[in-house]
Formats: structure tokens, sequence, C-alpha cells
């Protein structure tokens, strides 16, 4: 059965990765997974790193590797504003290995309680999540 379809946009610092009406956008927020149909009720979200799915209804979704970033539903529209969104194809697994690596040592070497503690802690949790993706992929 075909769903109702609403207009979404993801975009990065970078510019524009995707726009286009979809069925269903499925993320994870601070608070957990979500997924938005639809005249879905408004909405202002933290995001957390994770795989992006889009649903346009056209067979397989369209996926994204998600960095940090906000998601905004109001009027029948979604907006993803993230630090990146990438292709799982375009990920490389042994570069991730690498990041992930460099930033467990950062967070070993810092300070508890300190800002820079904390951005490799992101760090962690972003090339863990990349890596999940490209292995899915």
């Amino acid at each position: 059965m075909a769903r109702t379809k609403f207009p979404v946009e993801v975009l990065t610092p970078d510019g524009e990765v995707f726009s286009d009406e979809i069925e269903m956008l499925s993320t994870r927020t601070a608070m957990g997974s979500i997924g938005v149909l639809a005249n879905h009720a408004p909405l202002l979200a933290t995001l957390d790193p994770c795989e992006l799915r889009l649903f346009t209804g056209d067979g397989d979704p369209v996926k994204f590797a998600q960095g940090e970033g906000y998601l905004q539903v109001i009027a029948n529209q979604a907006l993803v504003l993230v630090e990146e969104a990438i292709d799982p194809s375009d990920l490389d697994t042994s570069d991730l290995d690498s990041k992930l690596s460099e930033a467990q040592d950062r967070v070993e070497s810092s300070e508890e309680d300190t800002e820079e503690r904390r951005r490799a802690e992101r760090d962690v949790r972003r090339w863990e999540a990349f890596k999940e993706v490209a292995g899915g992929s």
C-alpha cells in the first residue's frame, strides 16, 4: 500500500545532499530511533550518527551515513541538517578503522570532563556508526 509522500531536504555544510518527496524517514535522535511519515506532528530533535534511510516508495531506500545534526518536521515537511551525509558506497572501512583508532587514542590521552575528551568521544561514536553503515552496504 502506497503511503502519502512529503518533501524532505538533507543539508550539510557542503550543500544539499538530497531533496525529494518520500514516504518515510528513519533516523536516530538523542532519545532513540524515529520514523517520520507524512503529517507527523511538529518536531525538533538532535540527531546522533547512524544510518539515515529515506523511503521513496520506489524500491530500496536511499541511505546515508549521517553525522550529528538536527531534524525539523513542520508543515508536513522535513529538514535534516547534519555535519555529514555520505553514501555508504563511498565509505572506506580501512580509513574508518584508522579514524576510529585515532579517536579512541584521543579519548584515552585526554583529561576527563574536558571539551577535548567530549569531542573525541563524539568522534568515536561517529566512526563506529559509520563503520556499521559501511558493513551493511
